[in-house]
């Protein structure tokens, strides 16, 4: 009875030990979530090259500037990196809720994300540009005021859709796109004029669609009015984690805008419509 009772209690530590083995384990990894259908920040792949990461329950991988940033954080805090592949909608949804610890995926640090979300400092500053095809009346544009009458749309809740499309003067805009990648097959086939992104997008964009042309009026009067928050990209992590937000913000630190510009021109040279 008592070797009976001894290996129960056996037992029942080695399965406490494991369980809290477990648990350690799981709380060293960093769970970062994405849409992986975001070229160049993200994007789903079906294998491990340029280092690609495995997204979970899945078979494939993801990459891009995102997973980029995401391995260096990751490093940089000593942690095992876990990619969650999301819909856009329910990403801020899932950080809140604590299912991923933070959202690298291209989000605008604006002010109404920020009234349920924490954002680190900008990992990436994006200019807005428009894109439209070579043979669209508006190819030539040099301004916004020449962007009057086109028919456009954007991704669903950007400041793309949200903010620059209600600037374009007697815009006909249409519902917004689930997806980047829907509002460049929109574009491509003919359903709209125009599109509005960010510079990236619009690089990444004019590699797989060479008939895709950027217009680009940073430099000019006539241009998209958008605030500082709307083109600094940031990292989304859940309210009151300070520690992750500091951890996270101690790494991007260490980079530069230069590294940034070179991490997104790699993503863009290697993005799988590109080749």
């Amino acid at each position: 009875m008592k070797r009976i009772l001894f290996t129960t209690i056996l037992i029942l530590m080695l399965a406490c030990s494991l369980f809290a083995q477990g648990k350690k384990e799981s709380s060293n990894t960093l769970r970062v979530g994405m849409e992986c259908a975001y070229a160049p920040y993200n994007w789903a792949q079906s294998d491990a090259s340029n280092g690609a990461v495995p997204i979970s329950g899945s078979n494939d991988y993801a990459y891009g500037y995102d997973v980029m940033m995401a391995k260096f954080i990751a490093e940089e805090l000593g942690m095992e990196l876990e990619i969650v592949k999301l819909d856009w909608d329910s990403i801020p949804v899932a950080v809140q809720a604590g299912t991923i610890d933070c959202a690298i995926c291209g989000m605008s640090i604006t002010a109404e994300r920020q009234q349920t979300i924490d954002f680190s400092t900008p990992y990436y500053y994006a200019s807005i540009v428009a894109l439209t095809r070579s043979d669209s009346p508006y190819a030539q544009a040099t301004g916004l005021s020449a962007l009057s009458g086109a028919v456009c749309t954007s991704q669903l809740n950007t400041v793309w859709y949200d903010v620059c499309l209600p600037q374009i003067s007697n815009a006909k805009i249409l519902t917004a796109q689930e997806s980047a990648p829907a509002m460049l097959v929109a574009l491509n086939s003919g359903v709209c004029d125009l599109v509005v992104t960010d510079q990236p997008t619009a690089l990444a964009a004019c590699m797989a669609y060479p008939n895709m042309v950027m217009l680009d009026f940073t430099n000019s009067a006539d241009n998209f009015t958008v605030s500082e928050e709307e083109i600094n990209i940031g990292i989304a992590v859940r309210k009151n984690n300070g520690t992750l937000l500091d951890g996270i913000n101690a790494a991007l630190a260490k980079l530069t805008v230069d590294d940034f510009t070179s991490m997104m021109n790699q993503a863009i040279e290697v993005q799988p419509l590109s080749n």
